[in-house]
C-alpha cells in the first residue's frame, strides 16, 4: 500500500517529533540511551501512527496489535510514541527516569499504559513474542505480534532458541524487525560478535527475509504489508539504519549509545532536528 503524500508528510514530521522529543527526555534526565533510540524512530513511528490496531483508550484490549520492544534501553523512543498516540500526557515525558517517575529507564507494563512487555534483559523479548503469537493462534485472534531487536541483542543464544520456536510453531502473526545500525555500547557489531550474516542466519530459521532502509517511511510502510502477506511462517525484516539518526555529532558514533548530552549539545541536537513548533 503506497502512502499518500499527506500521510508520509504526517509520518515524516511525527517522526521528527519523536527524535525531539527522545533528545528532551534524555537530557533532563542526565542519562538515557539516545543512539539507538533515534535509530528506530521512524519504525516505531510507522507502527504506532500507522500499521498497529491499538486503542490508547483501552491499553489492554485483546484484540489489540502487540509490540515487544526487546531493545528495552531505547525506551525514550517507545515513550515518545506512546505519549503522542495517546496513552498518557506528553508532559510526562520530562519525568523520564525521574525516581518517583512511571517512565523507568527501561519498559514495564505493570505501570506504563500501552507497554506490553517490561523488557531490558537482553534476549529476552522474541521468546515472550512467540508467547504472544502462539497464544493468538489458540484463541483464533487476528492480533499480529512485532519484536523489535538489536543488532547486537541478537547475539544472544536465547535469540536463536526463540527463532527455532517461532518457525516450528509457523508463526505468521509474528514480525520480527531487526535495529541493524551496527553499533553496540562497545563498538561495531563486528568488533565485538560478528551477527553477521543476519538475513542468512534468520533464513536459515525459516523465516521470510526482507531488507530495508530503516529511515524511509514508505520502504517500512510496505515491507510491514509485504509481512501481512507471509503466511506459514514469520517474518524478519532487517532494517538498515544509523545509530543516533539527525543528530549530526551523534551519527554512527558508538559512544552516544547510552549518555546524555549537556547543555551545549542539547542546543545543537534540538537545533538539527528543528523546533517542536514546526511539526504540527
Amino acid at each position: 500500500m503506497n502512502l499518500e503524500k499527506l500521510k508520509l508528510q504526517e509520518l515524516k514530521n511525527q517522526a521528527r517529533k519523536i527524535r525531539q522529543d527522545i533528545i528532551e527526555e534524555v537530557y533532563h534526565a542526565k542519562s538515557g540511551h539516545p543512539g539507538g533510540s533515534l535509530s528506530v524512530a521512524d519504525i516505531l513511528t510507522v507502527l504506532y501512527f500507522q500499521e498497529m490496531n491499538v486503542n490508547p483508550k483501552d491499553p489492554n484490549w485483546e484484540e489489540r496489535d502487540r509490540l515487544v520492544l526487546s531493545k528495552g534501553h531505547c525506551s525514550p523512543a517507545l515513550y515518545s510514541c506512546l505519549a503522542n498516540r495517546g496513552y498518557f500526557p506528553v508532559e510526562d515525558l520530562k519525568t523520564f527516569r525521574n525516581i518517583n517517575s512511571y517512565l523507568q529507564g527501561h519498559p514495564d507494563k505493570n505501570k506504563v499504559p500501552g507497554v506490553d512487555m517490561t523488557t531490558g534483559s537482553l534476549g529476552q523479548g522474541l521468546s515472550c513474542a512467540n508467547g504472544m503469537a502462539i497464544a493468538g493462534k489458540r484463541n483464533h485472534k487476528n492480533y499480529r505480534v512485532y519484536c523489535i531487536l538489536g543488532d547486537g541483542e541478537i547475539e544472544e543464544g536465547q535469540i536463536w532458541e526463540a527463532a527455532m520456536a517461532a518457525n516450528k510453531y509457523q508463526l505468521d502473526n509474528l514480525c520480527v524487525i531487526i535495529d541493524n545500525n551496527n553499533l553496540q555500547i562497545d563498538g561495531t557489531i563486528e568488533e565485538v560478535m560478528s551477527s553477521y550474516p543476519i538475513d542468512e542466519k534468520f533464513r536459515s530459521f525459516g523465516f521470510q527475509i526482507i531488507h530495508i532502509d530503516g529511515h524511509d517511511i514508505e520502504e517500512i510502510n510496505n515491507a510491514f504489508e509485504v509481512a501481512k502477506n507471509v503466511k506459514g511462517k514469520p517474518t524478519c525484516i532487517i532494517a538498515k539504519t544509523v545509530k543516533g539518526k539527525g543528530v549530526e555529532y551523534m551519527e554512527n558514533q558508538a559512544g552516544w549509545h547510552g549518555k546524555a548530552p549537556n547543555e551545549e549539545q542539547y542546543k545543537i541536537a534540538i537545533e538539527n532536528l528543528g523546533d517542536s513548533r514546526d511539526v504540527p
